[in-house]
């Protein structure tokens, strides 16, 4: 038996300059009908006053379905501000008609320590989960391979997730260039709501030194071995999409854009196919 078909999901990150509209139409002109938006980029309706019944509108006259907002930031250092702004995101991502929630962990070089790290994350889970319960939608805890990162394992997401007893609202995010950050081997098919990917190909960077804005397409120059994740996550189990999440101005500002994209579809599924 054959590695399973992928299929695929746009991060708004791609095209951060496109409005919702032009966002999800470009979606739609790849044959892709799954979307993660955003609250972090020029277009990001959580923030610029768009009420999330209309982009729940411009989504379903589009055909399209939202899987995620991303993100809410710092989320394993629970305050009554990280509250309220769980709260709003989780009231904003219900009624727009995403399903997911994307729970990004403090990432500047506090709340490393062993046992504090772990306790933090615990208490963060067991506060968030009856806010996504209310609104019916799963959190997607993102371990980030950075060194910095007070979440880099996904092994210990996992856990974490099954010591606090809310398995049917917690999933984790495998990202292609965090887990190679990270150096981590286990992988969690099942336990996965969502892949993000994208490529590092600049030769010249050492793996310390690989950040966001070196994210670019997926091709036979990458070296993060996202087709080796691909396919093990996909034989493994993995029914979900793989989203890409290119943060490089260069694919951002990509005039051939939709071309680039479909590029890197067709070199993932010959890929894939091949196998």
């Amino acid at each position: 038996m054959g590695t399973p078909m992928a299929s695929f999901a746009l991060n708004h990150i791609i095209a951060p300059g496109l409005d919702l509209e032009r966002f999800f139409a470009l979606a739609k002109s790849l044959g892709i009908q799954d979307v993660e938006i955003r609250n972090d980029i020029e277009h990001r309706p959580t923030l610029d006053g768009t009420p999330p019944e209309t982009v729940k509108g411009l989504a379903e006259k589009a055909g399209i379905k939202i899987l995620s907002i991303n993100a809410l930031q710092r989320f394993n250092d629970w305050n009554d501000m990280r509250a309220q702004e769980a709260n709003a995101l989780a009231d904003y991502a219900e009624k727009c008609g995403a399903r997911m929630l994307v729970l990004v962990p403090v990432n500047d070089g506090t709340g490393r320590a062993n046992g504090e790290r772990q306790g933090n994350l615990r208490n963060a889970l067991k506060e968030l989960a009856p806010i996504l319960k209310k609104h019916g939608l799963i959190g997607l805890v993102e371990p980030l391979g950075f060194e910095i990162c007070s979440l880099r394992s996904k092994k210990e997401a996992v856990e974490a997730i099954n010591a606090v007893h809310h398995a049917d609202c917690f999933k984790i995010v495998h990202d292609t260039f965090h887990h190679f950050l990270a150096s981590e081997p286990d992988l969690f098919p099942q336990q996965t709501g969502i892949v993000h990917i994208s490529g590092v190909t600049d030769a010249n960077i050492g793996t310390s030194a690989m950040l966001d804005a070196h994210r670019v397409l997926v091709d036979e120059a990458d070296r993060l071995g996202n087709l080796g994740q691909i396919s093990t996550l996909l034989t493994s189990g993995y029914e979900g999409p793989l989203s890409f999440e290119p943060f490089a101005t260069s694919v951002q500002n990509d005039p051939n854009l939709r071309s680039s994209i479909e590029a890197s579809i067709h070199f993932i599924n010959r890929h894939l196919t091949a196998e």
